[in-house]
């Protein structure tokens, strides 16, 4: 087995405490003996929720030698209120010990750059490896298989009952719900999604008339109605598109192969045939189904008379950038809105109202970037969201928006450019639906639908600007070695039998951060040029790696994607680091060769 440098794991450390475990606070010491998984992620991140499902059978497998620890590091204020976690993870079926971490202090200590951020230690306590990103539950599995071993040899190992312990259960007759439609009978069909259905309501939004659903869905979110009269489902977690038809209750998979989309991937082509990755809503506009595909930072549509799925807009890069739709950038688009001329979209993870015309051109109407969010009223071009999962075209050409993480309606007003609060006290409202003079909000955290009168005049509320926690790193300024580590599992090499099998995309907020260096390549390490006349600014990043079974007797190795997507907070000052090493896989040692 290889030699590993031995860095000793520093102690797990958060002012919310823990959950799932009984009312026990855990320290490291209590888990010698055992493999510890950290996994870093926050609940507002679509790649984080992507790990959680990744790592759920190494969890299952390993049960008796590993210990799977969340951390949670809030990115939105939001985020760190101690309920918000509590029922983010009931929301996603958290089954292992979750630090709440509100203030990042174990973050600072584990040396994490990105959401999520696995790191693994040993039964001595040691930490061996580090991966940023999706992709890795292959390697991990491969280095517990191994220190397993190892430590079984030496006597270190112990095995046994982990610390889990379940949470009691609600009774509520939904959980966490989604989206919902209006049917044309008049009564609301919601997507029930931490119990992976769909309900029907009666008109008055309570009532159950039926169930709809028994191991089809896993987490579906957004709802369209058709012109045919069925309902077009995202099946979040199975990364599909279903159809429901409220007629005769017949469920079929129209689009998505049930794997995740990954880099490489087909983009467009048979619907069932095309993989998807985490389609969060959809809306019916110009004669298609468009899909808000958070998982990938894109708009994509389906045609159901061809019977086809294509990218529509974005580039998978995760950012604000406007323009034609081929160029744009979103990150975790999930809410869509249809009127005649324009689909609005709420793109979550920038806090930011957006829209595309009917030419195809990406337009922004609230929202900044990545790390910019708040609670805000007035010009658009300084009001602000944070973190808006919903929105719904108004009759008089305005658009409500369901600004979830400020537990709030808003309302924009495109002719005036006004942004307004039309209702607060809401618990994590994901979206919202017309009911003649009424809106109805998905109140999700609440487990409800909860009806509003549009109110005439906006309801006053104190502004509050907000930006990501995150520390900046500072750098020296003139040169930057950017190294991405990267060091495939064991048993694995890099796949190069077609050529470069990694690559590296950088850019910059704002764009005159760097002088030189941006743009996409090959290697895994760049020298940056940073302007001298910018102090400030994110680097992002992003990495992709290919490995594959290092067996030359094999003709048809396994291979697997990794990738990871950062944005770097940097500032620039004399005594910075010339150097910014990113984790993708492995541990950092030093400079890259």
């Amino acid at each position: 087995m290889a030699t590993r440098a031995r860095v000793r794991a520093p102690q797990l450390i958060g002012k919310g405490g823990w959950l799932n475990t009984g009312g026990t606070d855990l320290t490291l010491a209590d888990l010698r003996g055992r493999i510890v998984v950290l996994d870093f992620w926050t609940f507002c991140c679509i790649n984080c929720l992507h790990v959680l499902d990744e790592l759920r059978e190494l969890e299952e497998k390993h049960r008796d030698t590993l210990v799977m620890i969340g951390v949670h590091s809030p990115k939105f204020v939001h985020e760190a209120e101690h309920q918000a976690v509590a029922d983010a993870v009931e929301r996603y079926k958290v089954h292992h010990p979750v630090l709440d971490d509100p203030e990042l202090a174990t973050w600072k200590q584990y040396a994490v750059r990105a959401w999520p951020t696995l790191v693994v230690i040993d039964p001595e306590g040691y930490v061996v490896a580090q991966h940023a990103g999706e992709g890795h539950a292959h390697a991990i599995e491969r280095l517990v298989e191994e220190l397993e071993t190892e430590h079984e040899a030496k006597g270190t190992l112990r095995r046994g009952d982990g610390p889990y312990v379940p949470p009691e259960p609600m009774a509520t007759d939904l959980r966490f719900p989604g989206k919902a439609v209006v049917l044309p009978s008049g009564n609301f069909l919601v997507s029930d999604s931490t119990r992976h259905q769909l309900v029907e309501l009666e008109a008055d939004g309570e009532t159950v008339v039926r169930r709809i659903g028994d191991g089809e869905f896993r987490e579906p979110q957004g709802l369209a109605l058709l012109p045919d009269g069925k309902v077009v489902v995202a099946d979040t977690v199975n990364h599909a598109l279903r159809t429901y038809d409220p007629e005769t209750g017949a469920i079929e998979i129209v689009a998505g192969t049930g794997r995740q989309w990954r880099q490489g991937s087909p983009t467009s082509g048979p619907a069932r045939e095309v993989d998807l990755s985490s389609p969060w809503d959809v809306a019916w506009w110009q004669g298609k189904v468009w899909i808000a595909m958070a998982g990938i930072h894109q708009l994509w549509t389906y045609d159901p008379e061809a019977g086809t799925v294509q990218v529509a807009a974005g580039t998978t890069n995760e950012g604000l950038v406007d323009g034609p739709a081929a160029e744009a950038w979103f990150a975790q688009p999930s809410g869509l809105a249809a009127t005649d001329d324009r689909l609005w979209i709420a793109d979550s993870e920038t806090s930011a109202l957006r829209w595309i015309d009917t030419e195809g051109v990406v337009h922004t109407a609230v929202g900044t970037g990545l790390f910019d969010f708040g609670h805000r009223d007035g010009a658009a071009g300084q009001a602000l969201l944070q973190h808006p999962l919903g929105v719904t075209a108004l009759p008089d050409g305005s658009v409500a928006v369901s600004d979830t993480y400020n537990h709030a309606l808003r309302r924009y007003e495109p002719a005036s450019g006004e942004v307004t609060t039309l209702a607060t006290d809401l618990r994590e409202p994901s979206g919202a639906v017309l009911v003649g003079e009424d809106i109805v909000v998905v109140e999700s955290a609440r487990h409800r639908l909860t009806r509003l009168r549009l109110p005439e005049e906006a309801v006053r509320v104190e502004a509050v600007a907000h930006h990501t926690q995150r520390a900046a790193t500072e750098v020296a300024p003139g040169t930057l070695r950017l190294d991405v580590v990267f060091q495939a599992p064991a048993g694995q090499k890099l796949d190069t039998r077609y050529g470069p099998s990694t690559r590296l995309l950088v850019s910059s907020t704002p764009p005159e951060l760097l002088a030189a260096g941006e743009g996409a390549g090959t290697d895994l390490f760049r020298e940056l040029e940073l302007n001298p006349s910018v102090t400030e600014g994110v680097l992002h990043v992003s990495a992709m790696a290919a490995s594959c079974d290092d067996d030359p007797a094999n003709e048809y190795p396994a291979c697997h994607v990794h990738q990871q997507d950062w944005g770097v907070p940097v500032r620039v000052t004399d005594e910075g680091a010339a150097r910014l090493p990113l984790v993708l896989a492995g541990m950092d040692e030093g400079p890259a060769a």
